[in-house]
């Protein structure tokens, strides 16, 4: 079971830490500064922290003897052997922690239910305290999707657009064949009232085009 020793954590090696989610001052003793890296404790550490996919936030992990003994720890702690971690559990679920952490090869538990956190270590098995109270899973309740406000809604506006301008168009149509019977000093403008004509129908096309996406697109969100 390799293991370094180094009197403050600023003097460990940065090449050689290869615990990407940990740093070395979150496993150095809180008292002295000081650090114990148990390969194999920590290469369990680090395959926990994948396996679960969130942060583990270390209450305790290396402690020097002075300070286990300033903390009231147990007088043969493993932390004094730098393989024990005390985890909060302020964002995870007590059980579905302590089953990851034995799955990747923890063999001791201690639980701190007052104190919020789980002691994990390499081992004997065994396991103390009192264990934490399930906590309940909160799920959002499923609802239909909602209506769209008329005011918002895409099928309205495109349809909109399209009728207004299909109007429109039909409203050119027949104004110009009122200037061109009764108007004949304005007649040069007719030319361009088939040009806006035209540009009424594209933006009729448009709307039409839009409303259909828009059909669309709610059923294929209403198939998810």
């Amino acid at each position: 079971m390799p293991t370094l020793t180094y009197p403050h954590w600023r003097d460990v090696p940065a090449n050689t830490w290869r615990w990407p989610n940990f740093s070395a001052a979150e496993i150095a003793c809180r008292g002295t500064g000081a650090i114990k890296i148990n390969t194999e404790a920590l290469d369990k550490l680090q395959a926990l922290r994948d396996r679960l996919g969130k942060p583990l936030i270390i209450r305790s992990a290396y402690r020097s003897p002075e300070h286990n003994r300033a903390v009231g720890g147990a007088p043969a702690s493993k932390h004094m052997q730098g393989t024990a971690f005390d985890i909060a559990m302020s964002n995870h679920d007590p059980a579905a922690f302590e089953a990851a952490a034995r799955a990747v090869g923890f063999l001791g538990f201690g639980y701190y239910p007052r104190s919020g956190f789980m002691h994990i270590d390499l081992g004997p098995a065994r396991s103390w305290g009192d264990p934490f109270p399930a906590r309940p899973v909160p799920f959002a309740l499923e609802l239909p999707p909602a209506r769209e406000v008329l005011s918002e809604s895409r099928t309205l506006r495109g349809g909109g657009a399209a009728g207004a301008a299909t109007v429109g168009a039909a409203g050119v149509e027949v104004l110009q064949d009122v200037l061109a019977e009764t108007q004949t000093t304005i007649q040069p403008l007719v030319p361009y009232l088939d040009t806006l004509r035209w540009v009424l129908i594209a933006i009729a096309l448009i709307g039409i085009a839009v409303t259909i996406h828009a059909r669309l697109d709610d059923w294929k969100r209403g198939q998810r």
